[in-house]
């Protein structure tokens, strides 16, 4: 080599040498550990009841995946709650305001996160801020830019953590969950799967608890993009597991359910995998991806809920909850269609509409069997609240407004109100809906024509117009 030779190799280490340190130094945000486990504090359910808000109803929400076609939807069906007037323990005020949890999933947890942070100013700043730009297109030119080509490169650093940084900077104003806590709106449950488990994995510090991590001082912006995480598109976000370090230890009624075994019952398989987090030489790591793949609607986190507490009897016999007279859910389903094109050509469908069909067709069937698992849930849990409070007849059966003594008891009430494209009696409009692509990108126009069709489906919901007359016939009885 010449002298000149190696003057211009020294030169390019020197221009590389950046580069070079970026490629091995390139690491995604470690979430911090949890020095001792305390449960009453952190961001629990049980700290987050909505100032104001009701001891005698719950309103939980829940905001299915689907990019910026779930996100608007879900905005327009708050839209919709906030005009919404009821009367309920002797005080008019919104329904929205009744609200006590959202879970969402996806593109649905961009709308919970803002709403949880912000309360009211998401009328104002969620569609020009998310809902009307064109989020796609940013996230691939900060993929395409060369600073973070490097970055990339680290088998340390994926693509989920440049989205996580956009929607900080664009959207969340580095808001960490104990904003959330401190905000005294609903409890926002942002939902992600376990890449491991194949189980739905919540942002909430019971969940947190399993690995030892305080979840305070994780970026709210992280959570989101991990929920959103889509496979192949995204990478997965990653988080440190701490199991063994902070005196946690399971509840008694799932290690009773792990050690009795019994595989065909849901509490077995739950408890299955939440103890699996405890082994911490196995699992020292956890790869989060899209809600959707584990439970693209966000209601299972209501029903594992449930189990965690062992059982609804077990939920109300919490201080918060021991009032409750009234459980009302809407569920914020907006999923696509499958491409239905297909049928009408004679050539094989190409690689593209094979990976959209394996995605769409599992998850609709899914979310129908979710639905019907919370509606036969619901009932057993009205029978078994209304039985604990009220005891039994002479003939054996569970009684309905008095007690074993002739006292006056309140059983548990259930609504169920689903807000979904194919309640629209309009099929052009419906088709149009649920054929909008799943990106973070929407043709012009559609976000109005989805928050239009939330606030028309709410109208002709049978189930939502009866839920407002009971609460009109309230007020008259008063």
């Amino acid at each position: 080599m010449t002298p000149m030779q190696l003057e211009k190799c020294v030169r390019l280490l020197v221009l590389l040498a950046p580069l070079l340190t970026a490629v091995g130094c390139a690491n995604y945000p470690i979430n911090p550990p949890l020095e001792r486990y305390e449960p009453n504090r952190g961001y629990r359910l049980l700290n987050l009841a909505p100032a104001d808000n009701s001891r005698t109803l719950l309103v939980i929400m829940t905001f299915s995946g689907g990019g910026t076609r779930a996100a608007a939807f879900s905005y327009g069906v708050l839209e919709e709650l906030a005009k919404t007037e009821v009367y309920w323990e002797g005080h008019d005020r919104r329904l929205l305001d009744e609200v006590d949890v959202i879970s969402a999933v996806s593109g649905g947890s961009f709308t919970a996160a803002y709403y949880g942070l912000f309360g009211d100013s998401i009328f104002f700043e969620f569609e020009p801020h998310f809902l009307r730009k064109n989020v796609q297109r940013d996230l691939t030119l900060r993929f395409l830019n060369p600073v973070n080509w490097a970055r990339l490169v680290s088998p340390y650093f994926g693509r989920s953590e440049i989205a996580a940084e956009y929607y900080d900077k664009h959207l969340f104003r580095g808001a960490t969950f104990s904003d959330l806590l401190t905000t005294r709106g609903p409890a926002i449950i942002i939902n992600a799967t376990d890449m491991a488990l194949g189980a739905r994995f919540g942002f909430n510090q019971p969940q947190f608890d399993w690995i030892c991590s305080d979840l305070s001082a994780f970026p709210v912006s992280r959570a989101v993009a991990a929920s959103s995480a889509s496979p192949i598109l995204l990478s997965p976000v990653t988080l440190y597991n701490y199991a063994g370090r902070c005196h946690y230890r399971a509840p008694d009624h799932l290690k009773k359910a792990f050690e009795v075994r019994d595989w065909a019952s849901r509490e077995y398989h739950h408890a299955e995998r939440q103890v699996s987090y405890l082994d911490q030489n196995k699992r020292r790591y956890v790869h989060l991806l899209d809600g959707g793949l584990a439970d693209n609607l966000g209601l299972r986190a209501v029903l594992d809920e449930v189990v965690l507490a062992g059982g609804a009897v077990e939920i109300l016999r919490r201080p918060e909850y021991s009032d409750l007279r009234r459980a009302v859910f809407v569920v914020v389903n907006a999923q696509a269609a499958p491409d239905s094109r297909w049928n009408r050509r004679k050539r094989i469908p190409s690689f593209r509409a094979m990976i959209a069909a394996a995605s769409k067709v599992p998850l609709n069937r899914y979310n129908f069997e979710t639905i019907a698992l919370l509606r036969a849930n619901a009932e057993r849990w009205a029978k078994e609240v209304r039985e604990a409070r009220c005891g039994r007849d002479e003939t054996g059966l569970p009684t309905s407004t008095t007690g074993q003594q002739g006292s006056v008891c309140h059983g548990l009430d259930f609504d169920i109100v689903e807000v979904s494209f194919d309640a629209l009696s309009d099929e052009q409009e419906r088709e149009y809906l649920k054929t909008l692509p799943t990106s973070f990108k929407l043709p012009r126009g559609a976000v109005d024509r989805l928050r239009a069709a939330a606030r028309r489906i709410l109208h002709e919901s049978q189930d939502f117009q009866k839920l407002l007359g009971d609460m009109r016939s309230a007020r008259s009885s008063n």
